[in-house]
C-alpha cells in the first residue's frame, strides 16, 4: 500500500508550503460541498437552489472557490517545473517537458480515466436495457459535469513552460497581458455581439489566475489586503453596472453566465478571493504546525481528486435510493426540505467514502519519466484529453447509443467521440512514460 498518512507527514520537509496543500482540499471541500446544497432534486428532474432562492446567491461570492485551486495550481507547477530543470541540467528542453507533462497529469488523468470506463460502461449497459429516463437520465447527463475543471488543468499544466517564461521575463506584466485580453474578449463579446469570441476567456480568466500561483511561488504577492480590496471593488462595480448576474456559478436559464464560459467579473471575484486566502495565510501555517491537522490534509490530499470525481455520483445515489424507498423529497427550500439537508449530506458523504476506498488506488502515482524525444507525443495526448474530458462535461452519458451530441466551443461532440478521444489522449501520455524512475520532489497538486 506505500508509506501511511503518519509517515507521509513526519517526512514532510520543513521547507514545504502546507499552506498550499490545505487550500487544495479546502477548494475541492468547498466545491463538493457546495454542490451536495445546490442540488434541488425532485421526482421530477433536478433544479438549482439558488434560482429557487435568489437571495442566496450573495454566498456564491464566498463559496465559488475555484480561483483558488487554479493559483494552487500554478504554484506548483511553477515548483514542479523547476525542479525538474535542476535535476536534468544536460536534458532537452523535450524531455524535461514530458517528465513534467507527465508527472503532473499521472494523478489526474488514472483517475479520471477509471471513472470514464466505469460510468461508460455503466450509460452503456442502462440504455442497452431501455432506460434511461427519470433520476437516471438526469444522472446519465449531469454526472459528467465537474469534467470540465480537470480539461482547464489540463491546459494550464500544457502552457506552463511558455507562460512560467513568460512569468520570469515579465513577473506581474504576465498577469496584466492576460487580464487585458480577458477584458478585450468581454468587450467583443457584449459590444461587438462577436460570435464565440466568449470561449477565448477560458484561457485567459483561468491562466490568469494561474499565472498569480507564479507570482506567489516567488513571493511577489506582498499586499494581499490591496489585491482583495481592488478585485472586491471591480467585481461590485461590474456587476452593479455591467452584464453581468450576480451569482459566481452558473445558472439554469442564464442569458449570462460568469462561470461558462468564464467573465471578467469572475476573474475580479477571484482577484478577491485570492487575496482573501493570503491574508489567512499565517494563522493556518501555525495551525497545519500540529500533527494531527496536517495528518488530516495529507491523507485528504491522497484521495481528493477520486472523491471530487464521484460525489455527484453518491448525491445522484442517495437521491435515488430515497425514491426508491418512498421517502418523501419535500418542495426545495421548503422548512422539510432544509430540515432533511444534514441526512442527505451525511448519506452523500458516506457514499462517497465507499467510492473513495473503491477507486483511491487508481489516485496513487507510479513514478517514471519519460524517454527523450517524446514532448510531442505527451502534448498530442494532453490535448486530446483536453478535449475528450471537455466534451463529455458538456454532452454527458445520456443518449450514449442514440447519437447526441453536444457544441464544444463550434464542434458538435458525441459521448462516444469524447470518450475515445480521452482514452486515446491517456494512452498516449502513459506511452509517452517510458524511462527510468525519476522523482520530481516536488510539491503537488
Amino acid at each position: 500500500m506505500g508509506s501511511s498518512v503518519r509517515e507521509l507527514a513526519g517526512a514532510t520537509p520543513a521547507t514545504r508550503d502546507r499552506y498550499v496543500d490545505l487550500l487544495r482540499v479546502a477548494s475541492l471541500g468547498a466545491v463538493v460541498l457546495g454542490h451536495w446544497l445546490m442540488a434541488a432534486v425532485t421526482p421530477d428532474g433536478v433544479g438549482n437552489l439558488l434560482a429557487v432562492v435568489p437571495a442566496l446567491q450573495p454566498l456564491t461570492w464566498l463559496l465559488q472557490v475555484m480561483p483558488v485551486f487554479f493559483f494552487v495550481g500554478g504554484f506548483s507547477h511553477a515548483l514542479s517545473y523547476r525542479s525538474l530543470l535542476r535535476k536534468r541540467p544536460g536534458g532537452s528542453e523535450d524531455s524535461v517537458y514530458s517528465a513534467f507533462l507527465r508527472a503532473r497529469l499521472q494523478r489526474l488523468l488514472r483517475p479520471t480515466t477509471v471513472f470514464v470506463l466505469v460510468w461508460g460502461a455503466a450509460a452503456l449497459l442502462v440504455q442497452l436495457l431501455g432506460g434511461g429516463g427519470g433520476l437516471t437520465g438526469v444522472t446519465l447527463r449531469m454526472v459528467t459535469q465537474p469534467l470540465w475543471f480537470i480539461g482547464i488543468y489540463l491546459a494550464m499544466v500544457a502552457f506552463t513552460p511558455p507562460l512560467l517564461r513568460l512569468h520570469e521575463r515579465y513577473g506581474w506584466g504576465a498577469f496584466a497581458g492576460l487580464a487585458v485580453a480577458a477584458v478585450a474578449v468581454d468587450v467583443l463579446r457584449f459590444a461587438a455581439g462577436v460570435p464565440y469570441v466568449e470561449f477565448l476567456n477560458f484561457a485567459f480568466v483561468w491562466l490568469a489566475v494561474h499565472q498569480l500561483g507564479f507570482l506567489r511561488a516567488d513571493g511577489r504577492i506582498r499586499r494581499p489586503a490591496l489585491l482583495a480590496g481592488a478585485g472586491l471593488v471591480a467585481a461590485i462595480a461590474l456587476v452593479a453596472f455591467g452584464p453581468y448576474p450576480l451569482s459566481m456559478v452558473g445558472m439554469p436559464g442564464e442569458k449570462v453566465s460568469n462561470m461558462a464560459p468564464p467573465t471578467l467579473a469572475l476573474l475580479a471575484h477571484g482577484l478577491w478571493l485570492l487575496g482573501a486566502v493570503e491574508l489567512l495565510r499565517a494563522p493556518a501555517a501555525r495551525l497545519l504546525e500540529r500533527p494531527r491537522v496536517w495528518r488530516t490534509v495529507v491523507a485528504a490530499n491522497g484521495v481528493a481528486m477520486t472523491a471530487f470525481l464521484w460525489h455527484l455520483t453518491a448525491m445522484f445515489g442517495v437521491y435515488g435510493a430515497l425514491l426508491a424507498l418512498d421517502v418523501e423529497l419535500p418542495e426545495p427550500a421548503s422548512a422539510a426540505w432544509w430540515a432533511q439537508v444534514p441526512l442527505r449530506i451525511a448519506l452523500a458523504a458516506a457514499l462517497t467514502a465507499a467510492l473513495v476506498a473503491a477507486f483511491r488506488t487508481f489516485e496513487r502515482p507510479v513514478p517514471t519519466a519519460p524517454a527523450e524525444g517524446h514532448g510531442p507525443l505527451a502534448a498530442l495526448g494532453a490535448t486530446l484529453c483536453l478535449l475528450g474530458v471537455l466534451g463529455l462535461s458538456m454532452v454527458g452519458f445520456g443518449g450514449l447509443l442514440d447519437g447526441h451530441t453536444a457544441l464544444l466551443i463550434a464542434l458538435p461532440v458525441s459521448a462516444p467521440g469524447a470518450v475515445a478521444m480521452t482514452l486515446g489522449g491517456w494512452l498516449l501520455v502513459e506511452r509517452a512514460g517510458r524511462g527510468p524512475v525519476v522523482r520530481a520532489g516536488s510539491q503537488r497538486p
